[in-house]
C-alpha cells in the first residue's frame, strides 16, 4: 500500500495530463458523439448520412430547426439520451476551451501590464463632482 505522499502525486500526475490531453480527449468525445448519432440516425431513420449529421449536429448544439424530427418512438428515446450525454459533452468541450481562453488572455495581460488582476492595485474611480450651488 502506497503512502499519502504517493497518491499526493498520482493527483497531480493526472492532473497535469488532463491539462495536456483535455482538449483532444473532450474534441475526440464530440466527434464520436456526432459519428454515433449520424450513424444511428442513418440506420434508425433510414435517413441519408448527411441529414443524419445534419441533425445530429442540430440536436446538440439545441437549435432544433424542426425540419427534421425522429417518427419511432424507440428514435425519440433515444433522441432524449443523445441529447442530454451529447449536451453534456459539448458544454464540456466548449467550457474547457473558454477557460483556456481565459487562461490565455490573463497571461497576455500579465505580459503587458506586469501584473494579474489578482495583484492589480485597488483603483477605486473618483466620485463624480456634485454641481456647484450657485448662490
Amino acid at each position: 500500500m502506497g503512502s499519502p505522499k504517493d497518491s499526493a502525486g498520482q493527483g497531480a500526475d493526472s492532473a497535469r495530463y488532463w491539462d495536456r490531453y483535455s482538449d483532444r480527449i473532450l474534441g475526440g468525445s464530440v466527434l464520436l458523439v456526432l459519428l454515433v448519432g449520424t450513424l444511428a440516425y442513418s440506420v434508425i431513420e433510414d435517413w441519408s448520412l448527411v441529414d443524419s449529421f445534419y441533425f445530429s449536429s442540430v440536436a446538440l448544439t439545441v437549435v432544433g430547426f424542426g425540419d427534421l424530427e425522429p417518427s419511432t418512438d424507440f428514435s425519440k428515446i433515444f433522441t432524449v439520451f443523445y441529447i442530454f450525454s451529447g449536451v453534456a459533452i459539448v458544454g464540456a468541450w466548449l467550457n474547457m476551451r473558454l477557460k483556456r481562453r481565459s487562461k490565455k488572455a490573463a497571461h497576455r495581460r500579465e505580459v503587458a501590464f506586469g501584473h494579474t488582476s489578482e495583484t492589480a492595485p485597488n483603483v477605486q474611480p473618483e466620485p463624480p463632482e456634485s454641481p456647484a450651488s450657485e448662490g
